[in-house]
């Protein structure tokens, strides 16, 4: 039986939740039913994991949106290579590969990691983003979202059609607390009795960096014992740094840049804390709940679907570095109250965000094309 290929296009060759998807999902897929093809549109640590895991691959690079001059080589991939059913993972993937697949009559489905719109816009580009989205989404045959709220948000601002909501998902056998893991500590000079809070994400507005570290002065004021260890890249890490010296906490504070380590940072934390602006469905929370660590978030989008306050974790309030101090250093003086949250959240994720029911769920979208 002819396999059904599938081209799945990624922004870029950065690991992100998005991108960290694709490899899922090229990992996962049944390779007897499908050949997968991934088209990123700049380099990076993904494209060396797909290279190890023998996917074929393209970069062709740009990072405009729209970039007209780039579609004829885009339709020519996907013409060379046959493809079957186009995959848009992102925004910026899918407003370089639509008119491609349109014209060649081939299947595109369409996956949102969060709009391409958020608050932290003045209202001109939030409005020009949200038009933009609702002309994507009308050239898509389906449009994946990967939270109830995304979804909503869709419906409600451009009457979103044809759509469906599939969770992230994570790889149980990649995120386990049982595996071995190397000593992230020891290798940075960490103490074993240290608390160690771990904000492992890109140091972005959204993801508000100095919020975490302003309720992280405030903590250690009260707490001696606690240490960060902040994990990315981005355009506010300068900044970040620089707080860090004003703040006078250089001793409490580990900076490291993007890792593919994930499970063995995870590994190494008491507590992971997201105080982000906005979230599509955050595969870093996710992730954490799966090494069984607490976690500590801004009850924003798609975060409220994964985080039940005092359930299966704890929210602070948005830009407020008194209440991250508060609601951490409580958590910390509640050790059993802690494990409770844990143990509620590592039921959810394998009750609801495990690789197999994503799969499941993909396969069966992408038979309804084929």
């Amino acid at each position: 039986m002819k396999r059904t290929k599938i081209l799945h296009a990624i922004r870029q060759g950065k690991i992100g939740g998005g991108e960290s998807h694709v490899l899922d999902l090229v990992t996962h897929l049944d390779p007897a039913k499908y050949e997968s093809v991934v088209l990123s549109f700049t380099d990076g640590p993904m494209i060396d994991a797909l290279k190890q895991k023998g996917i074929k691959h393209y970069v062709l690079h740009t990072e405009k949106p729209f970039h007209f001059s780039i579609w004829k080589h885009v339709r020519k991939l996907m013409a060379d290579e046959k493809i079957d059913l186009v995959h848009a993972h992102g925004t910026r993937a899918l407003s370089n590969t639509f008119r491609s697949a349109k014209s060649l009559n081939i299947p595109l489905i369409y996956t949102v990691h969060g709009w391409s719109f958020h608050p932290d816009q003045s209202f001109v580009v939030r409005y020009l983003r949200e038009k933009t989205e609702h002309f994507l989404t009308s050239q898509c045959d389906k449009t994946i979202c990967v939270s109830r709220s995304n979804q909503q948000d869709g419906q409600d601002r451009f009457n979103l059609k044809r759509s469906q909501v599939i969770y992230n998902a994570i790889d149980e056998h990649v995120f386990n607390p049982g595996l071995p893991y190397t000593n992230i500590r020891r290798e940075l000079g960490i103490a074993d009795e240290s608390f160690v809070i771990g904000y492992i994400v890109r140091f972005t507005n959204q993801k508000d960096p100095l919020t975490m570290l302003k309720g992280f002065k405030l903590l250690l004021d009260k707490n001696p014992n606690v240490h960060l260890l902040m994990v990315g890249d981005g355009a506010l890490k300068d900044k970040a740094i620089a707080m860090v010296r004003e703040l006078e906490i250089e001793n409490k504070v580990t900076f490291q840049p993007f890792r593919s380590d994930v499970p063995a940072l995870l590994n190494a934390i008491d507590l992971y804390c997201l105080p982000s602006l906005w979230e599509g469905f955050p595969i870093g929370i996710l992730e954490a709940m799966a090494m069984q660590k607490p976690v500590v978030a801004t009850p924003v989008d798609g975060t409220r679907e994964l985080v039940r306050h005092n359930v299966t974790g704890a929210f602070i309030q948005q830009k407020n570095p008194d209440d991250l101090a508060r609601v951490v250093g409580q958590l910390i003086a509640q050790p059993e109250q802690m494990k409770g949250l844990v143990r509620n959240a590592h039921l959810f994720v394998k009750e609801n965000c495990t690789i197999p029911i994503q799969i499941e769920k993909i396969d069966r979208l992408y038979a309804s094309f084929i």
